[in-house]
């Protein structure tokens, strides 16, 4: 409904230019918002407000104006002004009904698909030297479920797993793998297998050996040189740490595959090729023996110049100079339209350093969007990143296992007679989708608290809650399996029909607010109204139990759309459901 609203009001901005009323050349940015009381309406713009100052007139002389010109529409009940100037419309409720019947047999349930774009998103990017932690769980899921819904839409999007496989780091871990080769043999991938371990000892030799640092040092020239034996070495160590990566992708029910990995290794090609182009541009500068590039826009508080480093003294690259090798890659060979990367908020200045450049340095097309999609960090109970009771960091795969054992504890509660198989796959289910949903619910801007009793609730804004609601609405066609609906049409007669009518009518716009901004958040949040509307309905209006055939047909319609719509929903935050809880 919202998008012939905004067609509505564009046309009448047309008419307007013609009248003279508005210049021929005026562009207005169209604003319909839903309105937050029902007795103003569904729908709300401030339009007459917005044009008050290049038209000359009273808002809400403007506002008359604007209704007077509007063409006349079918979808439309009823147009009144409130307040200053605003245009409320009151949406026709025959109108509702028929645009639900056409989400119930649309293969996208009557989303609109936006023009198509490619879009690359940059999401994980874990470092291969270690295992997963819970450091990298918010970019993971958020990222897959933002990848989902633009996909859902139409577009094309390149997933980028831009692993951190490359650095000095990897020469201390290359020099314990060959140092354990000529010692143990096979056994060496047995230790390589706990790459945490693996990492600590490699650590602990090069702090305590200065022939072990040497030689640490020179597999790293010679990895970087492009030496076979190095690199033979180094592709091992990553097809191991991938593994583990892919492992936890799997478990989380996350999108990535090995296709989609693209590190920063596969830009060490380009590096040298950066430092020089920016040369040429006249760019670089030198500042304590390194090459660095100078923003008029970015100082110090004290006023000072703040670099991006692209070349250390000592040689070396840093992550600005891969980071605009990637930009480069991504904007000249993929063609992406937008380029998202979901990395944590403390790099914002990093982000915005490299993206001006990229474009100062024309490096991307002037028309790609790089935007940074930042977070807030998962604490523990006092406030602080989540922790080990000794201090560590918790490994992601360990967080995992905890949310299967609580949630398997949880649903035996609930089902204390049922198949231990049965109640196994119920709490991994369960357990996944409680510590996913629990990080999507939140604005991925803001820092949350990580609660296990929280996100395990049957109460609120949690995944048990969804998906004991799917499992409600779902249950409802178990017992309604002789009921033919191929004729049935949706008739919105009782005001919560049309309550949970105007909320499933919503589900286009909100995909567009969650892929505009990558806000998950907004997703979780509609679902959970539109499972509160759902209830609100069922109570008020019997199904199986309706008055008349034609009643009981639309309003198991309604439930059909409601399932869909949850489904497809909570599917594109990468979350499973159930057929039974």
């Amino acid at each position: 409904m919202k998008s012939h609203i905004e067609s509505l009001l564009e046309q009448t901005i047309e008419s307007f230019k013609q009248q003279g009323i508005v210049p021929a050349d005026f562009q207005a940015r169209i604003q319909v918002d839903r309105t937050k009381d029902k007795s103003h309406g569904d729908l709300a713009t401030n339009l007459a407000m917005m044009l008050t100052k290049v038209a000359k007139k009273n808002p809400r002389e403007l506002a008359q104006q604007i209704i007077d010109t509007l063409p006349a529409s079918t979808y439309v009940a009823k147009v009144e002004i409130a307040g200053p100037g605003f245009i409320n419309f009151f949406i026709d409720d025959n109108a509702l009904a028929n645009q639900l019947q056409q989400a119930l047999s649309s293969d996208h349930l009557g989303v609109v698909l936006p023009t198509k774009q490619t879009i690359v998103v940059d999401y994980s990017s874990p470092n291969l030297a270690k295992e997963m932690h819970v450091g990298h769980l918010r970019s993971t899921i958020i990222g897959d479920s933002v990848v989902r819904a633009l996909e859902y839409l139409g577009h094309k999007v390149i997933r980028q797993n831009h692993v951190g496989d490359w650095g000095t780091q990897f020469g201390m871990l290359l020099a314990l793998m060959e140092e354990l080769r000529a010692t143990n043999g096979e056994q060496a991938k047995m230790e390589l297998s706990d790459l945490e371990s693996f990492y600590r000892a490699a650590k602990v030799r090069f702090d305590e050996s200065t022939e072990f640092a040497t030689r640490a040092r020179q597999l790293v020239v010679a990895l970087q040189s492009g030496d076979e034996y190095c690199n033979k070495l180094w592709r091992e160590f990553n097809d191991i740490s991938l593994s583990h990566c892919h492992d936890v992708y799997q478990r989380l029910g996350v999108s990535l595959t090995r296709a989609d990995v693209h590190g920063e290794s596969a830009y060490n090609a380009d590096l040298a090729q950066v430092v020089n182009d920016l040369d040429a541009q006249g760019l670089l500068a030198e500042s304590n023996g390194a090459k660095v590039v100078f923003q008029e826009a970015y100082r110090t508080k004290e006023g000072e110049p703040l670099p991006v480093i692209i070349q250390k003294a000592d040689g070396g690259y840093l992550y600005a100079t891969s980071d605009l090798a990637a930009m480069r890659y991504r904007s000249n060979v993929l063609k992406a339209d937008r380029a998202l990367y979901f990395v944590d908020l403390r790099q914002a200045l990093h982000f915005q350093q490299v993206f001006s450049l990229a474009k100062l340095a024309k490096f991307v097309r002037p028309e790609m969007s790089l935007e940074h999609t930042g977070f807030g960090t998962m604490n523990g109970a006092d406030g602080r990143p989540f922790k080990t009771r000794s201090g560590g960091v918790v490994k992601l795969v360990d967080l995992l296992d905890e949310a299967d054992v609580r949630a398997l504890e949880l649903v035996r509660s609930k089902n204390p007679d049922m198949d231990e198989a049965t109640l196994t796959e119920i709490a991994r289910v369960v357990g996944i989708s409680s510590v996913k949903y629990a990080d999507l619910s939140k604005n991925r801007t803001s820092d949350y608290i990580f609660s296990f009793e929280q996100m395990l609730s049957f109460e609120g804004n949690t995944a048990p809650y969804l998906l004991y609601a799917y499992t409600r609405v779902a249950g409802i066609f178990k017992r309604a399996t002789d009921i033919d609906l191929s004729q049935a049409k949706i008739v919105l007669e009782h005001e919560k029909e049309k309550d949970l009518g105007t909320k499933l009518a919503q589900f286009s716009e909100v995909l567009t607010r969650m892929t505009d901004k990558g806000l998950p958040h907004v997703l979780c949040g509609y679902l959970y109204e539109l499972a509160s509307e759902f209830s609100s309905f069922y109570e008020a209006c019997p199904v199986l139990a309706a008055d008349t055939e034609a009643q009981k047909q639309s309003r198991l319609l309604l439930a059909q759309l409601t399932a869909k719509t949850l489904k497809t929903g909570l599917s594109l935050l990468g979350i499973e459901t159930l057929e039974r809880m």
